[in-house]
């Protein structure tokens, strides 16, 4: 389980594939406090380090991950945002977050404020994922609160801190996103189905 605050970035050194999997290897100021069988969160995607050399670590994306979210698009320099799995007994900053993807979305706005950037995303409504005003989003990991909502679309605004300690400040129009819905959300949309 994660909270969506990051703790750092990693940067992509090596990309090789294996049958279906694709072997990342990622150097980061947090490698020194990782650890083999580890869940780390990479752009909002559970990964488990399989390796670890000096500064650099490895974790393993099989099929089903690379096809539902964004980790097929990095290449060799891509900046990923990087969290490690909370501790139990810890402070929740951001909301509950899974680690598991839920689909890709895309950026069709990236607008300067005033010091601060609004972003807006769309998504496929046929998965039958839904945002709420105020409510909570994971994109990319970062736990965000929504600010506009729609049916297929919706935004957040960023501010400082969180433009530069995470991969947000390399958006632009039509970048592919992670998106993790709010646990609590999904669950009472279910209900609602089953009824």
């Amino acid at each position: 389980m994660f909270t969506g605050i990051i703790e750092g970035f990693g940067e992509v050194k090596k990309l090789v594939s294996e049958d279906e999997n694709l072997h990342i290897t990622m150097e980061s100021n947090l490698t020194p406090e990782l650890k083999i069988d580890q869940s780390v969160a990479h752009n909002g995607v559970c990964l488990t380090v399989v390796a670890i050399n000096k500064n650099q670590y490895t974790v393993t994306a099989i099929k089903e991950s690379l096809d539902k979210t964004n980790l097929s698009d990095l290449v060799i320099g891509s900046k990923v945002n990087l969290e490690r799995a909370m501790k139990l007994g810890a402070r929740l900053d951001g909301h509950i977050v899974q680690g598991h993807v839920d689909q890709v979305g895309q950026c069709t706005l990236v607008k300067e404020t005033g010091g601060s950037w609004y972003y807006t995303f769309n998504y496929d409504p046929k998965l039958k994922n839904i945002t709420i005003e105020k409510g909570s989003i994971t994109i990319n990991g970062v736990s965000l609160t929504v600010v506009d909502s729609g049916i297929s679309d919706f935004s957040v605004a960023i501010i400082p801190y969180t433009y530069e300690h995470t991969n947000f400040h390399e958006f632009a129009v039509g970048t592919r996103v992670n998106l993790e819905f709010d646990v609590v959300g999904k669950y009472i949309a279910k209900m609602q189905l089953i009824n």
